[in-house]
């Protein structure tokens, strides 16, 4: 990466990304100490709410759009091994994205957009706010365009060669979002922002929650998907060994893709506007989109297990000893995966109808949520920016040993933050309330769980700053020393020396992707068109 124009969009799109990081989480500390009740001073729940919907909108808007595209650019840019495709465009789409945030923040910090991040009416935002989201949306819609566009380009160019895995994943994350993306931004502008203007009167909150389902779930892979490029890509280089199967991983990249988008409705399962048969329809897909997870855990750990025998690791165990610890992605993957796999524990219950209706719009719902998106996503976008950095600035990372103390600490306040969620959770402490205001003993058992969240809280605010001051001495240190200019990527076990299209393309699930979207979603939004359900019958039936 030699473009240093390349450079400066890349590290304005990460700073825009870990700037809103770390606002994040000093708001998210002052709401777990607001919650508990313990410095009675600073219960309001008007400022809570605010909070909470600017805390949510700035971890899971604004810090993943932006670092995937400033992401997404970086992969481009070094597996293809040409320039950017569209620079002055790539700027519009951050300048545009940027605005948006910007315009969103207003409402949002003067109380007038209370309303979570999951765009649920009949609770409505100020109009600015929706209008800024939009443009957040379009921005990143740029980038997609911008992906797509080279890997295309790419394939012209190179007739029968095998796509780079990191520029397959990245251009199928770029097809993804522009599914994902579709049903929030019809809700946005053709429900919320004309009622948030008084254009129109009223609008059918069950379609848009249907809407929103759309992308409620699919989101998360959006996420996900560059935790797992490095996963593949960068994680068995550093390690010192290769990667198990190029194939398997796109594979992989493929069914969360595929059977990622047309789920949503296991959010729905309380709500009445859908039957049960489409609920239990989206129930099987949420189950199947777990596969894909399965075999990612079992490549990334079977590529660590070959770089540790490599490094002369014997026998059933001994490899994990022998694999580099104080390598920041190495170090980042293995807390990745732990976290993951009690967060994927989490999602089954979330999944299974009966087993929903116990957790349902309790604390373990956000427990679940923050150890798979804060915790296992999260960390790796902190590994990665350690990786990149030093290449994106020219100059070596500050200081290893405070990056991996860095990450430790992320990985136990983390730990030490969502374990009372969830048993909260199990003990009926609702979500999405600022204060108990009522005092039993079932509440009062409440409060040493609600301590143990405030001390993980601090472990991990404490964490986010030292990450940026990272990043920033790096930037601005003097060294001289030489670094890396290249992002360097794992190697296959075994080398391909071919794919089947189906493998090396995606105009195939593209249609895939489009049928099941019409069985999952083409009736269950019609109806809404074709049915009164602006009332009910006396008896509800």
């Amino acid at each position: 990466m030699n473009d240093a124009s390349e450079r400066k969009l890349i590290l304005s799109h990460f700073w825009v990304a870990f700037i809103a990081f770390v606002v994040a989480c000093f708001m998210g500390e002052y709401q777990v100490l607001e919650r508990s009740g313990f410095i009675a001073a600073w219960d309001s729940p008007s400022v809570y709410f605010a909070s909470v919907s600017t805390h949510g909108v700035l971890m899971a808007f604004v810090l993943t759009t932006f670092f995937i595209m400033g992401f997404g650019y970086a992969i481009a840019a070094s597996s293809l091994k040409q320039p950017l495709w569209n620079k002055p465009l790539a700027w519009l789409g951050f300048w545009m994205a940027l605005i948006g945030v910007v315009l969103a923040a207003i409402p949002l910090l003067s109380g007038k957009a209370s309303v979570l991040y999951t765009f649920y009416p009949p609770i409505v935002a100020h109009a600015a706010f929706y209008i800024g989201a939009t443009l957040l949306v379009v921005g990143s819609w740029f980038w997609c365009v911008i992906m797509l566009v080279m890997f295309k380009q790419w394939k012209q160019a190179n007739p029968g060669e095998t796509m780079p895995l990191a520029m397959f994943a990245t251009a199928m994350n770029a097809l993804l979002w522009l599914w994902t993306s579709a049903g929030v931004a019809v809700e946005v502008l053709f429900q919320l922002i004309p009622l948030s203007l008084g254009w129109i009167d009223t609008i059918d909150p069950g379609l848009a929650r249907t809407l929103f389902a759309w992308t409620l779930h699919p989101i998360v892979y959006f996420w996900l998907i560059p935790a797992y490029i490095a996963f593949y890509v960068f994680v068995p280089k550093q390690a010192g060994g290769y990667l198990f199967s190029d194939e398997m991983a796109r594979l992989a990249f493929i069914v969360l893709a595929v059977f990622a988008l047309p789920i949503g409705f296991h959010h729905l399962y309380m709500d009445p506007e859908q039957a049960k048969g489409w609920k239990f329809l989206h129930a099987i897909g949420t189950f199947v989109v777990a596969l894909p997870t399965l075999v990612t855990g079992f490549t990334v750990i079977a590529s660590l297990e070959i770089a540790g025998r490599l490094r002369g690791g014997k026998g059933m165990l001994g490899w994990v000893v022998c694999l580099p610890w104080t390598n920041t992605m190495v170090l980042a993957v293995i807390l990745s995966l732990l976290m993951l796999i009690f967060g994927g524990f989490g999602g089954i219950v979330n999944a299974s109808y009966a087993m929903n209706a116990m957790v349902h719009n309790t604390a373990w719902v956000p427990g679940h949520f923050h150890l798979i998106f804060a915790g296992t996503t999260v960390i790796m976008y902190l590994a990665i920016a350690y990786y990149v950095w030093p290449i994106l600035v020219r100059k070596p990372l500050f200081s290893q040993p405070l990056a991996i103390v860095q990450l430790w600490t992320w990985f136990l306040g983390m730990t030490i933050l969502t374990t009372p969620w969830h048993v909260l959770g199990l003990l009926g402490q609702p979500r999405r309330i600022s204060t108990v205001v009522y005092n039993n003993l079932l509440t009062l058992a409440w409060k040493p769980y609600e301590f143990m969240m405030i001390f993980g809280g601090l472990i991990l605010l404490g964490s986010a700053v030292l990450f940026i001051y990272i990043l920033a001495k790096t930037q601005l240190s003097a060294s001289a020393e030489t670094v890396s200019v290249t992002i360097e990527f794992a190697e296959p076990l075994h080398a391909v020396e071919s794919l089947p299209l189906w493998l090396n393309d995606f105009k195939l699930w593209n249609k895939v992707i489009a049928v099941l979207m019409a069985i999952s979603f083409g009736y269950p939004i019609l109806q809404f068109f074709f049915m009164d359900t602006s009332g009910s019958s006396p008896w509800g039936y």
